[in-house]
C-alpha cells in the first residue's frame, strides 16, 4: 500500500493513501476500482450492472418459479417435496383454462391491440401535420398514459355502473333503458377492451408519430409529383415504410396484452361467471385465492411458454411480411 509523499511510516503498519477529502476506499470498493482501472474492454464493464440487475430480478425469480412449480409447496406444506409434471397436468385439465382463460385471453388480445393500431396509427396521421393548437392536442392526447390501469378499470367500472353510472345517466336523459354492463358477458367484455383501448391507443400515438416523424420525405414528394391521392400515399408509402416500427409496438403490446389482469381484476374480476376470465385473473385465482402457490406457478410457467411459443410465430410472420415488403 502507497504512502503519502514525505509521511513517516508507522512501525508494523501501512499508511493508507488519503486524498483529501476522500475516505478511505474498503477492501470490496478497492477491488472494484482496481478492476475497472484495468485494460478490460469498456463493453464488458458497461454490461456488468445491467446483467446482474437481470441476474437478481428476472432470471432468479424464474428459476425460483420453476422449482416452485415441480413442488407440492403450499401454505399448509411449506417444506414441499417433490411433485413432478402433477402442478402442470392440473393446470392443463382445468376446465376454466381451457374454456373460458385462454380462449377470452386471445380473444381480448386480438380484438384490443388490433382497434389500438389501427387508432393509433389513423390519429398519428391526422397529427403529423400542422394545425392550431397542435401541442395542446398532442399533450391531451397522452394523458391517458399517465393513468395507470388499475385507476382506469376503476373509472370505467364507475362510468358503466348500473345504478351511478354516467354513461346509463346519459342514456336515461335521451329516454333510453339503462344497461347491465357488467351482468351481461359480451357487454362487459365489451368494457373492458373499450377501457384497454382507451388506456394503450396513445401509446401507439406515441411510437407511431415518432415513427412517421422519421420517414424519408422524398417517397411522398415522388408520389405527389405522380399524382397519387391521400389514400394511395397511405397504403401504398406510410404504411409499407412503418412496418418495422408497427411489427415492434404489435409485439411488445401482444406480450403485456396477453397477462392483463388489473383492467379485468377491477371492473369485474372475470365474472358474470366465469365470461370474462383472463389467464393473469385465472393465475390469481388458483395461485393466490386458493393458496396453492405450486400450481400457480406452474400456471404461469404454462403461459410463458404459451406466450414465448406465440412470440416467435408472430415476430416470425411479421419479419417476412417485412423485409418482403421492402424487398419488392
Amino acid at each position: 500500500m502507497k504512502t503519502l509523499p514525505g509521511a513517516p511510516p508507522v512501525a508494523g503498519k501501512h499508511v493508507a493513501r488519503v486524498l483529501p477529502g476522500r475516505a478511505p476506499a474498503r477492501p470490496l470498493a478497492r477491488r472494484v476500482l482496481s478492476w475497472l482501472d484495468r485494460d478490460t474492454p469498456f463493453q464488458y464493464q458497461l454490461i456488468l450492472l445491467p446483467a446482474l440487475v437481470m441476474l437478481l430480478f428476472e432470471i432468479l425469480p424464474i428459476v425460483h418459479g420453476i422449482v416452485i412449480s415441480f413442488s407440492s409447496f403450499t401454505i399448509w406444506n411449506p417444506e414441499g417435496g417433490f411433485a413432478g409434471l402433477q402442478n402442470y397436468l392440473r393446470v392443463l385439465q382445468n376446465p376454466l383454462f381451457y374454456q373460458y382463460a385462454l380462449p377470452n385471453t386471445f380473444m381480448f388480445l386480438t380484438i384490443a391491440v388490433s382497434l389500438e393500431v389501427a387508432l393509433g396509427l389513423g390519429v398519428a396521421v391526422l397529427i403529423n401535420r400542422p394545425f392550431p393548437a397542435q401541442r395542446l392536442v398532442k399533450t391531451l392526447l397522452i394523458l391517458p398514459l399517465l393513468v395507470a390501469p388499475v385507476v382506469a378499470g376503476l373509472m370505467f367500472y364507475w362510468m358503466f355502473h348500473a345504478e351511478f353510472g354516467l354513461v346509463n345517466q346519459a342514456l336515461a336523459a335521451v329516454g333510453l333503458p339503462g344497461v347491465l354492463w357488467f351482468n351481461r358477458p359480451v357487454t362487459a367484455f365489451a368494457v373492458i377492451i373499450l377501457a384497454d383501448v382507451w388506456t394503450w391507443t396513445p401509446w401507439f400515438i406515441l411510437i407511431i408519430y415518432a415513427g412517421l416523424q422519421s420517414l424519408p420525405p422524398e417517397p411522398f414528394e415522388a408520389a405527389r409529383i405522380d399524382g397519387a391521392g391521400p389514400w394511395s400515399t397511405f397504403r401504398l408509402i406510410t404504411v409499407p415504410l412503418l412496418y418495422p416500427v408497427l411489427s415492434i409496438v404489435v409485439l411488445i403490446r401482444s406480450f403485456d396484452a396477453f397477462r392483463v389482469f388489473d383492467i379485468v381484476w377491477t371492473m369485474t374480476g372475470g365474472g358474470p361467471g366465469n365470461a370474462t376470465e383472463t389467464f393473469g385473473t385465472f393465475v390469481y385465482r388458483i395461485g393466490y385465492l386458493t393458496v396453492n402457490w405450486s400450481e400457480g406457478a406452474a400456471a404461469a410457467m404454462v403461459g410463458a411458454i404459451i406466450i414465448m411459443v406465440v412470440g416467435i410465430l408472430v415476430y416470425g410472420t411479421f419479419a417476412r411480411v417485412v423485409w418482403g415488403k421492402q424487398a419488392s
